[in-house]
């Protein structure tokens, strides 16, 4: 008698449950327009979601405890002139968000300390090469100020934003719209999902198309492809009979897949959310109602489902918090904002664990927020893998660095590291220390005075519960 042994893993148990009504975010007016993208970005610090923008395009960018009903004249992120399209937070630096939008243009962005005071017009660059709308915005995972752009001109560019210049262009590879772009874990290549079928693997700084499959999925409709962190590729798409797929590339070989399932007959497009450190991928289709959630592994079938998370309402985008960003308390393993007409709403991923001390089975070092290599090192050819973090005390934020954007009208007016070294040898290192405690004092008067603010809050609050009781007591 053959004895079934159900295949073990610490992630079959995953549930997801959505938070209460009073941790969402209400009164969102999401963005309408059709394309293909998250609509929602989340990190940290922050929460940005595109919205309805009447004469241009806008974001807003929330606080993550700024939860509840958001005024409608809370203030946007609104400099550019057509709908954005496409947004992406710097792993580096969780102030610092890039966007893509109709009117060609890339824009990077300094959101300050405690979010939005007032409308965000003035960017921190602007980046214009694209001759038609810009879809897609990714930032490098382990250099510094590296960003991708991908436009509706079906071509690429790699800029360094420190100086606001595209250094590689790829405008020869793609005959159609690009659906997706990814970064592979150090940032050495880049794959793509094209409109022509095709899943091409590029060496940027080359220029060459190192791999590639033809029909990888053979529906018309969209498809998904990003890197593992073993190198090989895991793209969503459609059959021929419109099912939706998912599949499991090696890029030595694409002549076939490693695996590849068959899922449902939704038309939603499903997009890929992947954690390297647990090798779980989550697949969020828009306009479905469900999270999917699948194991990969070196054992066949390789890819594994484990559980779906549903609820009632349908997504119309998806946010996803870096693994820095959740609570190990909880055992949270992933965290998702999904966007609804109207709303945001937190979505938490737990796997039960009866004691209470760090799980370090489900915590393995992650890709911290200090980047290994400077943009011109990455440029020069360079690779340096994400330096990793423990979050065994929980992720405490760091100081933030500043991006500095060195142009001919200077945005910043200190130049460049180099520059200074080179042109300037014979002055002493005092000023460099005197300007490092300015940023210090600055940073630490900044905090006195929002706990100054938090202070003042209370007390207004303590008094008028004061007031309240003496009326009871009355």
């Amino acid at each position: 008698m053959i004895r079934r042994v159900v295949r073990q893993s610490k992630f079959r148990h995953v549930f997801g449950q959505a938070v209460k009504n009073d941790q969402c975010y209400d009164d969102i007016r999401v963005s309408r327009v059709t394309w293909d993208s998250a609509f929602c970005a989340v990190n940290p610090k922050f929460l940005a979601i595109i919205v309805e923008a009447s004469g241009g395009g806008a974001f807003l960018v929330l606080p993550l405890q700024k939860t509840g009903r958001i005024d409608k004249a809370y203030p946007t992120v609104c400099g550019h002139t057509g709908p954005v399209l496409d947004i992406d937070w710097c792993p580096h630096n969780d102030h610092v968000i890039a966007s893509g939008s109709e009117d060609c243009t890339v824009m990077v962005w300094k959101i300050p300390e405690n979010g939005l005071a007032c409308a965000l017009s003035e960017p921190l660059v602007v980046l214009e090469g694209h001759s038609k709308r810009v879809g897609i915005v990714s930032w490098h995972p382990t250099a510094r100020d590296v960003l991708l752009s991908a436009g509706c001109d079906n071509t690429i560019m790699i800029w360094n934003v420190g100086t606001g210049e595209p250094l590689i262009t790829l405008d020869d590879m793609h005959p159609d719209v690009i659906f997706s772009v990814c970064w592979n874990r150090n940032g050495s290549l880049i794959c793509t999902a094209c409109k022509d079928k095709k899943v091409r693997v590029i060496d940027p700084r080359k220029g060459k198309i190192t791999a590639e499959k033809d029909k990888a999925h053979e529906g018309a409709r969209p498809m998904r492809a990003i890197f593992l962190a073993d190198g090989n590729i895991f793209t969503t798409g459609f059959s021929r009979m419109s099912e939706r797929q998912l599949a499991l590339w090696n890029p030595k070989n694409m002549d076939g897949p490693i695996s590849v399932h068959e899922m449902d007959t939704s038309n939603g497009v499903l997009l890929p959310f992947y954690d390297p450190d647990t090798n779980v991928v989550y697949l969020c289709g828009k306009g479905d109602s469900s999270i999917r959630y699948f194991e990969i592994t070196d054992e066949a079938p390789y890819v594994h489902y484990l559980n779906t998370f549903s609820s009632k309402e349908p997504q119309r985008g998806m946010g996803y918090m870096p693994k820095r960003g959740l609570d190990v308390n909880k055992c949270e393993i992933a965290r998702f904002y999904k966007l609804h007409e109207r709303k945001c709403e937190p979505i938490i991923m737990t796997v039960p664990r009866k004691s209470d001390l760090f799980q370090d089975d489900l915590y393995p070092d992650t890709a911290g927020p200090d980047y290994a290599l400077e943009a011109d090192e990455w440029f020069e050819g360079k690779n340096g893998d994400p330096i990793l973090i423990s979050l065994k005390h929980g992720y405490v934020p760091g100081k933030n660095r500043d991006l500095k954007v060195v142009k001919k009208n200077v945005l910043d007016n200190k130049s460049p590291k180099k520059v200074e070294e080179t042109s300037a040898p014979q002055k002493p290192a005092s000023p460099q220390l005197t300007r490092k405690n300015e940023v210090k004092l600055e940073e630490l008067l900044r905090e006195v005075k929002s706990l100054r603010d938090l202070v003042t809050l209370q007390d207004r609050r303590i008094a008028k519960l004061e007031e309240q009781v003496a009326k009871v007591a009355i």
